[in-house]
């Protein structure tokens, strides 16, 4: 088996365990799936190092990513730059323009490849500024602008091929890989340095927990690249021979789906719910016994207990469920769907126990970017999968709780620390050990159950803590609510604002006869709609203590989004945005 040290080994021990898959790579282009080889992976990416040595670049120079979507040309740039000692700087595309300046200067990027237009834009806006960058190159054909083609020419001659290998034996484990920024909740971004060594231990670490057939499974990615959990996946998936699939975008999953017929996918939990809710749907437009039988298998599926726990008559009803209502949902994955992995933020457990339930279970796992990511993962095989926890820490990782309950995480995944910021590094590694900022607690089995963010957590005025994003999780299983932020920070008591789910309560009330007007202005200051929200608040409150209850809320007309600064790419609240959004239902709620 190939030495696996450097992330750039992963193509290499592709092509040496598995000869070379046809399929290593494909993207779908002007309506048709194109497939790229292990063997022209290779090639091209040696064709970017030897062009890119050619231009000059050095050992720890540094060549920004941004991409609107996932695509082979990503991984292409990736291995080609790892090679020459470079580090590759993989940047969200949705950012603003002053982000993108501080994070291009910052990080002193020489070179910038770019997915498109757009993008393209955005760094034209503020080229002046940029005072490192030498050139710009497009994976699209863009009028102006070089393409990343011109580097793959530049590369053919081969004949300083012997050049790349000195650099790549140059390179240690140890030595710096990427950077990757991410967004505090106040100031600039902070650049996470993480090693070769870093991410590699946790491809490997990682591995042993994902059932893939080695050399006959296929993936489809859609999760942003540049985000460290479908990064390292991307790189798990290489390792195990895995042909990867990029989804053209989140918008059409549903069709690629269909199309590539994956075995694997990731996914982070709103797009779980999201895909429970179209399925929910289609189930209440069912009538007689079709009806009946759906919502018996829902019902079945939310009592789930992993490993025969609930005994034979409940595994022999679930059997009848797989054949007669399950299997049309994994039809609609494709059909071949063997497992979903979750992280980036809590899964709802109804939503672990249903897809489990119904033969497609998702492994949920937890980490942070500093750690590459992953520190802990479920597995279905060998009693490694608990619901409602994040499953057992990997291998060659280390957690231990501290006193107020944050987690520490210590092993070859922690980061070098953040890039020119050796205060902010020191205040978050102690004696080898990862301060995470998240609450949490391990059961005496080894299974970790985050809580929530300690930066999160709130004091009310009469000083009782509030935990939001289980309140949160809680709230959002009801199909009115898309979206929820609790507030009440320093206040008497909690609230909330709610993204009502605008085509649901638009299909609720034209099943009552309820005559509403369908703009989203309309609909967020309905009474009747309100009045409806309300009914689900009060039906779920009784779950938490009287102190951490939802006492007032107030609906907000936007569709929460990356775009509108409410939500990550990953898709998690960006709450000081939200908060400063609202700022007048926040008064409202809280001037009586």
């Amino acid at each position: 088996m190939t030495s696996i040290t450097r992330i750039f080994d992963f193509p290499y021990h592709q092509q040496n365990e598995f000869t070379t898959i046809p399929d290593a790579l494909a993207s779908k282009q002007n309506g048709v799936w194109v497939k790229i080889s292990t063997q022209e992976y290779i090639a091209k990416a040696n064709s970017i190092s030897r062009a890119l040595l050619r231009l000059g670049i050095k050992k720890d120079d540094k060549i920004a990513i941004i991409s609107s979507n996932n695509r082979p040309e990503w991984h292409i740039v990736d291995i080609g730059v790892l090679q020459t000692g470079a580090q590759t700087v993989p940047i969200y595309p949705t950012i603003s323009e002053s982000d993108y300046e501080y994070i291009l200067n910052h990080c002193e990027a020489s070179y910038c490849f770019v997915s498109d237009e757009e993008v393209l834009r955005k760094i034209n806006l503020i080229k002046d500024k940029l005072t490192h960058l030498k050139a710009i190159y497009s994976f699209n054909t863009i009028a102006n602008c070089k393409n990343w083609n011109e580097l793959v020419v530049l590369g053919e001659d081969e004949s300083n091929q012997e050049e790349v290998e000195t650099r790549k034996n140059s390179i240690k484990t140890e030595d710096l890989a990427t950077i990757i920024y991410t967004s505090g909740t106040t100031g600039n971004p902070k650049g996470v340095m993480l090693s070769h060594q870093n991410i590699v231990s946790n491809v490997l670490g990682s591995a042993p927990r994902i059932p893939f057939k080695a050399g006959a499974s296929r993936a489809l990615s859609f999760l942003p690249i540049c985000h460290i959990f479908e990064r390292m996946v991307l790189y798990l998936y290489q390792y195990y021979g895995v042909s990867i699939y990029f989804g053209e975008s989140i918008e059409k999953i549903g069709e690629n789906i269909k199309e590539v017929q994956p075995t694997v996918i990731t996914a982070v939990p709103r797009l779980i719910e999201k895909v429970y809710d179209k399925i929910y749907a289609k189930g209440a437009e069912l009538s007689g016994i079709k009806r009946k039988l759906f919502f018996w298998a829902i019902d079945l599926g939310l009592r789930y207990e992993p490993y025969g726990a609930n005994g034979f008559w409940y595994e022999f009803q679930l059997k009848i469920a797989r054949k007669l209502i399950f299997s049309k949902w994994q039809e609609g994955l494709g059909g071949r769907l063997e497992v979903m992995v979750s992280g980036s933020a809590a899964l709802q457990t109804r939503l672990s126990r249903i897809f489990a339930a119904a033969g497609i279970p998702v492994m949920e796992g937890y980490g942070l970017t500093e750690t590459s990511p992953v520190i802990a993962v479920n597995d279905m095989r060998n009693f490694g999968f608990r619901i409602g926890t994040v499953g057992k820490v990997i291998d060659n990782v280390e957690v231990k709780i501290a006193e107020d309950g944050e987690i520490l995480c210590k092993g070859p995944n922690v980061m070098i620390g953040y890039y020119k910021n050796e205060k902010l590094t020191n205040e978050v590694i102690t004696d080898g050990y990862f301060h995470t900022g998240d609450i949490g607690n391990m059961d005496s089995d080894g299974f970790l159950k985050i809580t929530d963010r300690k930066k999160e957590m709130f004091k009310t005025s009469g000083g009782k803590y509030i935990a939001p994003q289980l309140i949160e999780n809680t709230m959002k299983q009801s199909r009115f609510i898309e979206q929820i932020m609790v507030i009440g920070e320093g206040q008497k008591m909690p609230a909330a604002f709610i993204q009502p789910n605008f085509d649901f309560v638009i299909e609720w009330a034209k099943k009552n006869n309820i005559e509403i007007d369908k703009t989203h202005q309309a609909i967020a200051t309905n009474e009747k709609v309100i009045a409806r929200i309300q009914q689900e608040i009060d039906t779920i409150n009784p779950k938490f203590g009287h102190w951490e209850q939802i006492k007032r809320f107030e609906l907000t007309p936007d569709v929460w989004s990356i775009e509108g600064g409410q939500l990550t790419p990953t898709l998690k609240l960006k709450r000081k945005n939200v908060l400063e959004k609202y700022q007048d239902l926040y008064k409202k709620i809280y001037s009586f």
